[in-house]
């Protein structure tokens, strides 16, 4: 029995030395010697018995995080932070609950870390030291997460936008955007509004077409960019079309039906995809119908853009060089046709014997007809063409040719466009010339007024 109470007697003695330690430490912090304080809690972190006790960890994360907020004791002791960083993970494994830290005002390390790592990034930041001083705030923001999420602040916030934004901005700065985009993210998910945010959602947008083409996720940034700033939906519907111009035929093709049918193309997007079924001849390997749909395509988007608006001198225009390109096509074929004529005509051997000529003659009848009956066949649908494009040509340079000032884009829109309404006109005077002395003369005049306007805008 006396052994046992002796027993019980010195386990009470320990407890109780370990206790005073912790009381030298507390001492020593209150009265602000922190190098005391530090060669206090150093000797006890040898104790076994104190290395299984969360409150010698709190102290020395408390200790440590005084030390490394300290700018002088900081550079005699540099593995402070990282001490500090060790002790509180240790204490947070040993009492989750932080019930010691709130007992003994532990909580101000982790105001101290957060402040400590914020002036370091800081520092780093206008060293432009980029990667180091992204990591620093990180490190800051990890500290106050915990601060907010433990509701240790009074000040109501769900995140700390500064040193998230700063974050981000530094590892930008340093070429890591997959870490800047993680806290642009962050910014962009609680859908800050502050005018001075507004560049984050241009990182996010562009960054998830370019930097990474990411369908899911630069659609959704970019709507709660749309949502958050409205005021700049032009620019966010330019980064809309600078994804779309990142999709394959097929996907611009089944993405222009979809938007068609639930009626959100606009103005813009129909001159996005106009562009692209038209240049999809050139870009692609298409047979000719396919080719051809393609062109039908583009003009149906460039007249809907100019249905939006009637004052769109580029969707006039690109309708208009469509028809006028099509029109050179199929003159082309006429002159070929003509040409192979020609030829058929000038091969033709020469026979003096009656019977011979007439068989002669027949031949290249036979071999020239096909030939003159496809040119006959054209004349509808180039008339067709060029009549188009004299319409929509024109409607572009009445748009333009009263403007005060004009874009370097409209100078070329509006000087082609009476370029080619000069050959249009010219093409037109001639297939009448000695058959209607009317219509010669209107389209003679027409030429004249618009060869007179050559290179005068």
């Amino acid at each position: 029995m006396k052994k046992l109470l002796l027993l019980s007697m010195f386990a009470m003695s320990l407890q109780l030395v370990t206790a005073q330690d912790y009381k030298k430490v507390n001492n020593a912090v209150l009265l602000g010697r922190i190098e005391d304080a530090k060669t206090e809690i150093d000797k006890m972190a040898t104790d076994p018995k104190a290395q299984a006790k969360a409150e010698t960890y709190m102290w020395k994360g408390k200790i440590y995080a005084a030390i490394f907020k300290n700018q002088q004791l900081n550079a005699k002791y540099p593995n402070a932070e990282a001490e500090a960083e060790a002790a509180l993970r240790k204490y947070e494994e040993l009492d989750p609950t932080f019930a010691v830290a709130k007992e003994k005002d532990g909580i101000a390390s982790y105001f101290d870390m957060y402040s400590s790592y914020i002036n370091q990034g800081t520092a780093r930041f206008h060293a432009k030291d980029w990667a180091n001083a992204g990591q620093s705030f990180v490190n800051g923001i990890k500290y106050i997460d915990q601060i907010i999420n433990n509701k240790w602040t009074s000040n109501n916030i769900a995140m700390d936008t500064t040193s998230i934004l700063y974050a981000a901005i530094c590892f930008q700065n340093a070429k890591q955007l997959e870490n800047a985009s993680v806290y642009y993210k962050r910014i962009a998910d609680n859908k800050v509004n502050d005018t001075n945010y507004v560049d984050v959602y241009r990182f996010l947008v562009d960054y998830y077409t370019r930097g990474k083409k990411d369908e899911s996720q630069f659609y959704k940034y970019l709507t709660i960019a749309k949502e958050v700033f409205p005021v700049h939906n032009e620019e966010w519907e330019s980064y809309e079309l600078d994804f779309i111009d990142t999709y394959d035929l097929k996907a611009k093709t089944d993405l222009y039906a979809k938007e068609e049918a639930a009626g959100t193309l606009t103005e813009n997007k129909y001159i996005q995809y106009g562009s692209a079924f038209a240049n999809a001849k050139m870009k692609d390997d298409l047979d000719s119908a396919t080719a051809a749909m393609y062109n039908n395509k583009a003009v149906e988007a460039f007249k809907k853009a100019f249905a939006k608006n009637d004052k769109n001198a580029i969707a006039a225009f690109n309708s208009g060089v469509i028809y006028y390109n099509n029109f050179g096509e199929l003159d082309d074929k006429v002159r070929d046709n003509i040409r192979t004529v020609q030829r058929i005509n000038a091969e033709k051997p020469v026979e003096k014997d009656p019977k011979k000529k007439a068989a002669a003659d027949a031949k290249v009848k036979a071999e020239t007809e096909p030939y003159l009956k496809a040119n006959i066949a054209l004349e509808a649908p180039i008339t067709q063409q060029v009549d188009q494009a004299i319409e929509w040509l024109e409607k572009a340079y009445t748009i333009l040719k009263d403007k005060a000032t004009r874009t370097n884009n409209e100078k070329s829109v509006i000087n082609k466009s009476v370029d080619w309404l000069a050959n249009l006109y010219s093409y037109k005077r001639d297939k009448v010339r000695g058959k209607d002395n009317a219509a010669f003369d209107k389209f003679e005049a027409k030429f004249k007024e618009f060869d007179a306007l050559h290179s005068k805008f």
